[in-house]
């Protein structure tokens, strides 16, 4: 039997701020003016799959075990995840949930038809679940954050979407 691997969850890097308006949080690529910003810096983003049912609910794919026995993790495991878990609705996901708890679900309890939530970290903290990106020009965002989260120009677009 293969050693179980170490859990990865996939991340991405983000330099900006998180900014707080109408209950929600948004990252932005620069402060914007007139906005409550809650933390600024270089922040770690990961990405919650959505229960079904419960999509305030997500896990944090870790490692991603098939129903054969072959174990992912990584971009790996979240490529699979997203795009080829309809071929194996008895593997599971192993990862951290909303509530900080570790857990093992089947893929068939995930709605992987809604985008995962992005949550921002700065280092093990989590800072907040962000629902929106502020940027006039998204160079250098990460290509999987601009995937899952809308992008607006100006904290006012944001909030009038809402």
């Amino acid at each position: 039997m293969a050693a179980i691997p170490e859990r990865v969850p996939v991340s991405d890097r983000f330099r900006g701020v998180i900014v707080q308006a109408g209950g929600a949080a948004a990252l932005a690529v620069a402060a914007p003016p007139d906005a409550e910003v809650i933390a600024s810096g270089e922040f770690t983003l990961q990405y919650g799959a959505r229960f079904l049912g419960k999509p305030e609910q997500y896990i944090v794919p870790g490692l991603v075990v098939l129903d054969y026995g072959d174990m992912l993790t990584g971009e790996d495991a979240w490529n699979f995840l997203w795009h080829r878990s309809n071929l194996h609705p008895r593997a599971e996901v192993v990862g951290q949930r909303d509530d900080g708890r570790e857990d093992i679900v089947f893929f068939r309890v995930l709605d992987l038809s809604l985008p995962p939530h992005v949550l921002v970290y700065d280092g093990a903290a989590l800072v907040a679940r962000v629902t929106a990106l502020i940027a006039r020009d998204t160079t250098g965002v990460p290509p999987r954050l601009l995937e899952f989260l809308p992008c607006y120009p100006t904290v006012e677009d944001w909030l009038l979407a809402q």
